[in-house]
């Protein structure tokens, strides 16, 4: 179960860098093309944090009120 946690960190950590490049780097007139980029990067940084807490922690911590 933690190879795949961790393929999964990895695939979502390099989707965060590779489209939140894209969407750094998009033009001004380009609006759509920055917000599709920055919602999947957005996406694969909660994804990755995610799956990085499940690896360093062994689950996630639990909630408290």
């Amino acid at each position: 179960m933690n190879k795949i946690v961790a393929l999964i960190c990895v695939i979502s950590w390099s989707g965060f860098w590779a489209f939140g490049y894209l969407a750094l780097s998009a033009g001004v007139a380009d609006t759509g093309q920055m917000v599709t980029a920055a919602l999947l990067a957005a996406i694969g940084f909660f994804t990755g944090m995610v799956a990085w807490l499940k690896l360093s922690r062994g689950g996630l911590p639990p909630l408290r009120a």
